[in-house]
């Protein structure tokens, strides 16, 4: 299969990001990559301005970086609060999930991706735990969650 290179114009996921140099098929990047306006061939003279990319790519990264620093801090500060109706034997009725940690935060003015929430599985006891949030490849926070049990009503 014939193959070309081409100089990402974007970040494009499981490709690279700008002012990247990657070989695609050559389909792919005459149907789709080029007339989206999302990369241009690696011609010699194109090459040369591959720096201007990279400057660009250096600056968008560090703001990146910096934005996920910032919300890194203020996640660390919230402490989100749930309750979970537990029944007579103390098996509780329904969890909390990834969902639920996202509207908590949202309520509380940060807005981040629910995946970028690090739980294994949903939390179905009480009591507090520290859940990992994943905001860049460098930056990492921990979010305290506070689990409360009430009692269900009797049927």
């Amino acid at each position: 299969m014939a193959q070309t290179e081409v100089i990402l114009r974007e970040k494009i996921d499981n490709l690279g990001a700008e002012a990247d140099v990657v070989k695609v098929k050559a389909g792919f990047a005459r149907n789709f990559l080029i007339p989206a306006g999302k990369a241009y061939e690696a011609t010699q003279g194109n090459l040369r301005q591959i720096e201007n990319l990279q400057a660009a790519r250096a600056k968008r990264e560090t703001e990146e970086l910096n934005e996920a620093q910032e919300l890194a801090s203020k996640i660390s500060r919230i402490k989100a609060k749930f309750t979970l109706d537990v029944g007579k034997n103390g098996k509780a009725f329904g969890s909390v999930t990834t969902i639920d940690i996202q509207k908590a935060l949202e309520d509380k003015g940060v807005s981040i991706d629910r995946t970028s929430i690090q739980l294994n599985k949903p939390i179905k006891s009480t009591g507090n735990r520290d859940v990992e949030i994943k905001l860049h490849a460098e930056v990492t926070t921990s979010l305290t969650v506070s689990v409360e049990a009430t009692e269900a009503p009797a049927t």
